[in-house]
């Protein structure tokens, strides 16, 4: 009888992952620019998947752009626009929806700082959920604009 050795994943990203479809809403806006047959660019609209510092993945219903480096705008809610430079890293199509694995080759350290947060806050949420937590919800959430968790408490967060 021979004993099955047990693998050890090492996790490869650098950056924490923000999802950003929980449930079926889409809380953000997000666009990327690729060229028409005339030369000019026009924008290619896109559904964020999951961001980090790192890179993003996108569901758009277009192939995208044989280009070498994307130029992105990314609107998030409650967070001033991050303009990016990205590359596409693996594309899978299935019936007309292309998912697409895009790497930030250009994102300034803000933006990173920023997203970073995002996702840390977003991820101690879920911890403080999966602990049960009285208090899942905090004030000082950098994820609450795109939030949509039945815990979330928004008079927490309402202006004075």
């Amino acid at each position: 009888m021979t004993k099955k050795k047990s693998r050890v994943f090492k996790e490869r990203r650098e950056h924490v992952r923000l999802p950003m479809l929980h449930g079926i809403l889409e809380p953000v806006e997000l666009e990327f620019y690729t060229k028409d047959s005339t030369g000019r660019s026009r924008p290619q609209p896109a559904i964020l998947s999951d961001l980090s510092a790192g890179g993003m993945r996108l569901i758009t219903f277009l192939a995208p752009p044989h280009s070498k480096e994307l130029n992105i705008i990314l609107k998030l809610s409650g967070v001033k626009e991050l303009p990016l430079t990205g590359r596409i890293s693996w594309v899978k199509e299935k019936g007309g929806v292309f998912m697409n694995g895009i790497t930030f080759a250009g994102i300034s350290h803000e933006a990173k700082k920023c997203i970073n947060e995002m996702a840390e806050d977003y991820a101690d949420c879920d911890t403080r959920m999966a602990l049960k937590l009285p208090e899942v919800c905090v004030k000082t959430c950098k994820a609450h604009g795109l939030c949509n968790k039945p815990q979330k408490d928004e008079l927490m967060f309402k202006r004075k």
